[in-house]
């Protein structure tokens, strides 16, 4: 466990995290300050604590959105995975009938050859 030490809305704060997390502990501390600093701005001085409770909720509108926009891309995802699967079914079924079809044309060329043989006689055989 490694601490740092993070500034939200103008006062020091020593953070624990764990090993290697503490760049991304220092984003999320200045990105939070970007927050209240832009709240402050645009509503004055109204109080640490509720620019801090404003930031937050802010990040945390955000994270519902991002939330629902997750659950959307999944449901797409999944929707896109069962598309696969009904065209390569499809495709399979498809090779299956053109292999059976050509398998079926070959035959009959190969019925007719032997009957133009047969009739032809003693000529010259085709095929």
């Amino acid at each position: 466990m490694t601490h740092v030490n993070v500034t939200i809305n103008g006062r020091q704060y020593r953070m624990a995290c764990e090993e290697g997390q503490e760049t991304r502990l220092l984003r999320l501390a200045e990105s939070l300050e970007t927050r209240v600093t832009g709240l402050r701005g645009k509503f004055g001085e109204i109080g640490d604590a509720r620019l801090t409770v404003m930031a937050a909720l802010m990040v945390a509108d955000e994270l519902v959105d991002a939330n629902q926009q997750i659950r959307a891309l999944q449901e797409e995802l999944m929707a896109l995975r069962d598309v696969r699967v009904v065209a390569a079914d499809r495709a399979r079924a498809t090779q299956t009938a053109v292999a059976a079809a050509l398998n079926a044309a070959a035959e009959r060329i190969e019925k007719t050859t032997q009957v133009l043989n047969r009739t032809i006689g003693g000529g010259v055989a085709i095929g």
